[in-house]
């Protein structure tokens, strides 16, 4: 073949080969990779998956006003009438305060995961679901430390919604938060993953939250926050916000971090938790540095008195490197080890005190409702 003939023979291969795309394309427009009409363009799917298991909450809780001893008065009476004292039931009047939330039902045992602070403290806490059916719900536990609360309901055919990973959770990711917000009735809001693992923001003594900016307002605490493919990602906590409304910093819970509390608190009715009774803070790097601790540690800035680790002998000062073995190198990371352990376990834990090292053996006791290491 000479030159020629192999160009003609590129020519008519490149020709025939755009012919076929043009036709692919018309006859088939979704099938080419680069075709925008790839692009989603809803998550009506993700939203019909997950929707019908996130419910409305409202708690209700009373209290008693007396009326003004002045208006049984008999001269009062004499001189203003009867009518002066209006309504003339009874003196005590019980009055309703309503708070609104949301929350998810995650199994067909009618077990709703919310916040805390959505239905502590009240009287009574009713449910409506999106298909409309209503109900009283009994409290199942609360777990003030993570700020979160199971509910039950005795419905039949209950939606559960499904339930996602969080330790798979990447930056970017598309989120869509679902709940209840200023009582509007069931909302969807968009975003994305702006951060996993915010901690040390004061809102829990365990927090380890994920951040979206898919708009949370009030109303939504407790409710869904779920992934494209309507999977339950995070319990929708709290928001970032000077002025009460969403400013794109929205927290919720991870659903992992959920699941174990809704596990316990099903189980016991509480989280029970370790506690040794230190404050711990991070250690400078200068004096890390100084001490030849290159992992660093943790340092022990408060002792409670006649707490487990005063009776073991850790004083203020110390400083704690390992915890059975493990390395730790932030304040949190003590905490949640600690926590994890049954009361009654024995612990030890390695601290440098000076210069030396020593090995100190302590007994956990369940933890209390202080924020304390």
């Amino acid at each position: 073949m000479n030159f020629k003939q192999s160009l003609t023979f590129i020519v008519q291969s490149i020709v025939i080969g755009l012919a076929a795309a043009a036709v692919i394309l018309l006859l088939m427009p979704g099938s080419l990779p680069f075709n925008s009409s790839n692009k989603v363009n809803s998550y009506h799917s993700a939203i019909e998956a997950a929707a019908p298991a996130v419910v409305n909450i409202y708690s209700g809780n009373t209290y008693t006003k007396t009326k003004n001893p002045i208006l049984q008065d008999p001269l009062f009476r004499r001189f203003f009438g009867e009518s002066s004292q209006g309504n003339t039931s009874p003196n005590n009047t019980r009055k309703r305060i309503d708070s609104k939330g949301s929350g998810v039902i995650m199994d067909k045992e009618g077990h709703i995961l919310t916040n805390a602070h959505v239905i502590q403290g009240a009287d009574e806490i009713f449910v409506t679901l999106r298909d409309g059916r209503e109900t009283i719900a009994r409290t199942i536990g609360i777990d003030s430390d993570t700020d979160l609360a199971v509910l039950q309901i005795g419905l039949d055919n209950l939606p559960v919604i499904p339930v996602g990973d969080s330790s798979q959770l990447r930056v970017g990711d598309i989120v869509l938060a679902i709940g209840n917000p200023y009582d509007f009735g069931q909302t969807v809001t968009q975003g994305i993953i702006s951060a996993t693992g915010r901690k040390r923001l004061g809102i829990t003594t365990f927090d380890n939250f994920i951040q979206t900016d898919a708009d949370i307002n009030p109303g939504n605490s407790g409710g869904a926050l779920i992934s494209a493919k309507g999977h339950l990602l995070g319990i929708n906590t709290a928001i970032y916000s000077t002025t009460g409304a969403s400013q794109g910093i929205g927290l919720a819970t991870p659903v992992n971090t959920a699941l174990e509390v809704m596990q316990r608190l099903i189980n016991n009715g509480r989280v029970i938790r370790g506690w040794i009774g230190i404050q711990a803070q991070p250690l400078p790097s200068d004096i890390a540095e100084a001490m030849g601790l290159m992992k660093g540690g943790v340092l022990v800035s408060g002792v409670l008195q006649g707490g487990p680790a005063d009776i073991a002998g850790i004083n203020p000062g110390d400083v704690v490197i390992k915890i059975q073995d493990q390395d730790i190198t932030d304040p949190r990371q003590a905490i949640d080890t600690i926590a994890k352990l049954a009361p009654g376990s024995k612990i030890e834990m390695t601290v440098v005190r000076g210069w030396d090292e020593l090995k100190i053996n302590a007994v956990v006791t369940q933890r209390p409702h202080i924020k304390m290491g």
